[in-house]
Order: C-alpha cells, then structure tokens, then sequence
C-alpha cells in the first residue's frame, strides 16, 4: 500500500479537542509538513490547547471560520494547501435540541464552502472529513458485531443528521468532482484539553468540586470510549495510509454504561457513588448504544494503545492540575446545558453571561433564563449603507417615517474590517445593501471604469454579504431587474415574465455583468435577500435618476414595455421584507408592464399638457448610446403573494407618482 506524504496541510477546528491532539502531534512528528490551524475560537476552543505547537516554525494559527468562503479560498492558495483534515464542527448533542439551525450552518454549510473551495482551486490532493459513530443511529442491544462502513446511515438527533448530511456532500464531490475524500466516523473521545460539556470533563470537574454527577435516564446507555493520544495516531495512520473515496471506523469493542463511567470517576476521587449520583430526566432522545467495527483501521496498523484505567487516570490528574483551563464553566456543568458561541458583544436578551479572557482569546458562555425570566425580543435597528445615493436616502426618510431606528454605515463595502466595526459598533437586526455603482450620469460609464465598477458591485457586496452572515445578520441587497432581455421563451407582449429561478441572459452592459455574477454567487448565502428593481421611478420627478425624469428630458425615446419599480410603494415593503424575515431572490416590480409612450401619455395628462416626445428604433438609440440597454418583463407572482395589496404597474403610476403631482 503507498504511502501518501502531503506538504501542507489545514487542519479545520484545531483550537477544538480531538483535532489540538492531531495537530500538535502532526507539528511535532514531522518538521518538514507545514501545519496551518483555522479556529473561530468557538465556546469549546481555546487557544492553550496549541501552546505545544505555536513556537514551532512548521505551525500557523489562522483565526477564522470555515464557513467564509472568501478567506478558505485565500488559505488554500496561500499557504499552497495539499491536504485538508476537517474537524471543525458542533458536535454536542444536547445543544443541538436548543439550537439545531447553529449545527446545520457550521456542519453542513461550513462542510459545503470547503468543498467548493477544493473544487475551484484544484490543488487538494487528500480530503479526511471527519464524521461520528452517531451517524450510524442506534445499535441493537443485543448485536454482536459492530456497524461497520458500509452500514446504513440512521441518525437519530439534529447533530448527528447535520454530520449525516455533511458526509453526503463530501461522498458527492468526490463523486461528481473527483475530490479526493477520506471519511472517518469514530467513538467518544476523552482525554486532557476536552471542553466540560462532554460527560468525562464534566463528571471529573463537578467529582472536584463536590458536586452531584447527574445521569440522563436510568444510567444504562453504551457508549465506548477512546483516550485522546490514541485517536491522534489513527488520524495519523489514516492520513498516511488511508485510501481514497473509503470511509474508517475510529472505535474500540471495550463498552462502558454511564453510570459505570460514573462510579469509576467517584471511585477514583474516593467518594461514595450511591451519595453522588443524580438520576435526571432524559434527553428528548437518547440513543442506548453505538458499537463499531473497527477491523478496517486495524488492518492499516493501528490499535489501541491506553487502557481505560490508565486514560481516565491521566485525565483526571491533567484536570486537577488545570482547574482554570477553560474558566467559568458553570454553564456546560449543569444537567441540561444549552451553550451558545455569541460573536463579538452579541448576546442573547435575558441570559446569563460569563466572559473569559485569555491572552488574545476572549469566548462567552451563555446559560439559559432562569425560569420566571424572560428574554425581550431584540428590536429593529438597520444598517444602511449607500447613504448618498437615492434608495439609501428614501430608506433613511422612510426609518424616520415608521420610527425605526437606523445608522448609514461608515466603511466601504470593499473594506472589510471596516464593515466589522459597523457592525460591532452599530450592533444593527438586519442589514441594507443600497449601495453600488450604476454608472455617472448612467450604465456607460461603467464600460470604462471595468476595475471600479467590479470592486463595488462585486467584491464589495459579498464582502458585506460575508460579514453579515458571520455576524447572523440578513442583509437586504438591492440588486437589478436589468440582466435580462426579452427572448423567445419570453417574448415582447406575450404577459410571460422572467422568474426569480431564471438564469441571466442579458449581458450588454457591464454593469448588467457585474449584477448577474454577484447575484448568481449571492445564491450561496443563507441570509440575503435579493430585490431585483427595475428602471425606479418615484414621486420626486426632480430626480435625475428617476426613470421618468430621465425620458422627460430626452428628445427621443424608444417605446418597449417594461417591468418597473414604483419606489413609494415598494421602499415601504422591503421594510417590511426584513421584519418578516424574508429571504432568497425576489423580482422586485409591480405586476405588469408599462412602455414609455404610456408613462409619457400620463405625464403629459398630468404634468404638461404641451409636452411632446417622439420616437426611435433600437439601432437608432445605439448610435447615442455606448452600451445596450436591458428589456424585459418580470414575472412578478411571488411577489405579489406575499403582499397581495400591490398594485399593478400603471395603477401605482397614477396613485404614487402623478396624481400627487398633478397640474392639469
């Protein structure tokens, strides 16, 4: 069997328990492999975790998460990554009942952007994901032989569905892209460094302290354990020896019922079980065994080494020599803990918090309300930015309108720390994106400022995207109706409209490029709500963006009937969008269309009744223009399901624009 040697390799989550054991095993056993570590530094990391490793010239510590699609995309091709060990996950069962939409994002979107990452930049020569027995769901309580690899995926709780599901999109990129992917699903792991929610921390700091060991259940579910140090050296062994598109079994055939593993633990601290144990109510579900086959891993030459005996020892010697390891942990101790990482200054209303700060570390524990209490429900504040261009300005008059509060943001959407400190300081419930450049005095300008229109409209915007999600915030983008042309499946007049789900097919202008590939890498993000306006129009016939104060102004005009955005009427609904929380890509017009002599016919009925306009063809306005212009209808069904009361196109004209406007 060949030996594989990577050169670089990132190890995903290595601040974590299992995945410090690797690293540092990794740093220390083999100079000449470059160890990269990428940790947001979560509830359960902790930076000491590394101190074996962080003055060895072969290591890097990266501070960030997985799920930045942006910054995975940079270390991979940085640091000339190889070999990728994914560890970094949520992965404790009880917190995934109170939070389970926290373990989807970290499991599987976060799984996801790795992959793609991998995909794109074509340079990963070894993939190891790292999965759970979980996975696997119950084991029979008779059965004699353990689920082996090929065994049918049965998960029984959020956490173990979320690394089910995260398994399935590592099977298929190696599948559909020949990714060359390593799956691992292993045993429980115990050892020093692990964060006291896991049951053996947990039951030897609260042995230490004189406290009850509380027990779900009656105490007779299996579980097999595995001391840490042996767990590092069959990642080793799989790292080296492991075969592609295989999965491995990290387990041990030695089972141990919790309340064994609590009478060992009083036992080695001297007290009395019968006095310490506490019986408490059950998890919502709470599987009765997991039992793996491990012959698999065996045959590649690892075993395992510590017995149970000796493990549990080193363990509890290591935590009574470190009390203060991981701080105020008072809420990771209790029977049922709901732990939650919080970015930032980020709490949740009406919790408890502890705060523990080491060296450049700084993580908050957050235990849940008291009974009796009560967590206020966090109130509206936007963020807006793209305060000198007009929707940011109607957005601003519209906050001060409906009495909510609003700040326009300070930084440049290119510049992402300073929208990090927005954020930090602002600490806005959502997040408006009216910025972008749409040309001076129109879409021709972008033809020949390509650099600044692409550093705006794309790099800006996802980078805003991204910081958004970090910071769980939606971010409502303003986006373009202008990427699409009437074609045969949507014909001039035929009343068939564009759809949200539809691709792009209008690329005449740049500006329009630069929307239709933001918007197709927005699709990626969970939390943005995407408004494709087209040609605005609004009561201030001042404007010169307005649409009809544009075609008031020109000689000639061609005349093709067009899907709008009255922005009196609409402005107001992306407002209420946000409070509803509403996401994903929305055509955002009135229902219908309106073509230019028809606006020009109400104009002159309302406005000026002397005013006259005249006509020409699309090869004529080529000629006075540098770049195409986008027609197109959109279909505009979602919208108006969601808010019914819209009104069509030419009856928002009359009611929004020209009747409070009117002359005649």
């Amino acid at each position: 069997m060949a030996t594989y040697k990577p050169k670089n390799i990132l190890i995903t989550g290595a601040a974590g328990f299992i995945a410090s054991h690797v690293a540092n095993r990794l740093v220390r056993s083999y100079p000449d492999y470059k160890i990269v570590v990428l940790d947001k530094l979560d509830y359960c990391s902790n930076l000491k975790n590394l101190n074996p490793s962080k003055s060895s010239p072969n290591f890097k510590f990266v501070k960030g998460d997985i799920a930045s699609a942006d910054l995975v995309n940079y270390l991979l091709i940085t640091e000339e990554i190889d070999t990728i060990m994914h560890f970094a996950a949520q992965t404790h069962v009880d917190n995934s009942f109170g939070n389970s939409f926290e373990f989807t994002k970290n499991n599987i979107y976060g799984t996801h952007v790795l992959l793609e990452a991998c995909k794109v930049t074509g340079q990963i020569r070894r993939f190891i994901h790292v999965s759970t027995d979980e996975v696997y769901g119950e084991t029979d309580e008779d059965a004699s032989v353990g689920n082996h690899e090929a065994s049918q995926l049965l998960p029984t709780n959020p956490y173990s569905a979320t690394k089910a599901g995260a398994e399935m999109l590592v099977m298929a990129y190696g599948r559909s892209y020949g990714l060359p992917v390593i799956t691992t699903r292993g045993n429980n792991v115990y050892g020093p460094n692990q964060f006291p929610e896991k049951l053996i921390p947990k039951f030897i700091l609260l042995a230490m302290n004189g406290k009850p060991l509380p027990i779900h259940g009656d105490g007779s579910n299996v579980r097999s354990y595995l001391y840490c140090e042996d767990v590092a050296e069959a990642f080793e062994v799989v790292l080296h020896k492991g075969e592609v598109n295989h999965v491995y079994n990290i387990g041990t055939t030695r089972e141990r019922r919790v309340i064994d593993v609590a009478n060992d633990i009083s036992k080695l601290f001297g007290i009395d079980p019968d006095s310490t144990i506490q019986f408490v109510e059950n998890r919502p579900f709470n599987d009765q065994r997991y039992f793996l086959d491990d012959q698999k891993l065996k045959k590649l030459g690892w075993c395992e080494r510590t017995t149970w005996e000796e493990g549990l020892r080193k363990t509890m010697e290591w935590y009574t020599e470190n009390p203060e390891w991981w701080g105020d942990v008072s809420g990771a101790l209790l029977p049922h803990p709901r732990m939650l990482m919080m970015p930032g200054d980020r709490h949740s209303d009406g919790s408890d918090e502890h705060k523990k700060t080491d060296g450049n570390q700084t993580f908050t524990v957050v235990t849940p309300t008291r009974a009796g209490g009560s967590a206020d429900k966090p109130s509206l504040k936007f963020l807006i930015y793209g305060k000198t261009g007009w929707l940011g300005g109607l957005l601003g008059k519209l906050c001060e309108k409906q009495g909510i509060p609003y700040e326009y943001g300070k930084g440049r959407l290119e510049d992402r720390a300073s929208l990090v400190a927005d954020i930090r300081s602002i600490k806005p419930s959502h997040v408006f994106n009216a910025a972008g450049l749409t040309g001076r005095p129109n879409v021709d300008w972008c033809e020949s400022h390509k650099t600044e229109t692409i550093r705006v409209n794309v790099a800006g915007t996802l980078t805003l995207a991204d910081v958004c999600r970090e910071n769980d915030l939606l971010m409502m983008n303003f986006a373009t109706g202008c990427i699409f042309e009437y074609d045969a499946a949507h014909p001039e007049g035929s009343g068939i409209g564009f759809k949200e789900e539809d691709k792009p097919n209008f690329t005449g202008s740049f500006y329009s490029k630069t929307k239709a590939m933001v918007e197709e890498l927005l699709r990626e993000f969970d939390n943005v709500c995407t408004l494709r306006v087209r040609m605005p129009i609004s009561s201030d016939l001042n404007n010169p963006r307005n649409f009809i104060t544009k075609i008031s102004r020109y000689n000639k005009v061609v005349n093709i009937p067009n899907s709008m955005t009255i922005l009196d009427e609409l402005l107001p609904i992306s407002i209420e969008m946000a409070k509803r929380n509403l996401r994903g890509i929305w055509n955002f017009t009135n229902p219908g269309v309106v073509s230019h002599n028809e606006i020009l016919e109400m104009y002159k009925s309302y406005i000026e009744p002397d005013f006259k306009w005249s006509n020409f063809t699309l090869e004529e306005q080529a000629k006075v223009i540098v770049a195409p212009r986008s027609n197109n209808e959109m279909d505009g069904s979602k919208l108006s399901k969601e808010f019914p009361e819209m009104l069509s196109i030419k009856d928002s004209l009359i009611k929004y624009v020209f009747e409070p406007n009117k002359r005649t």
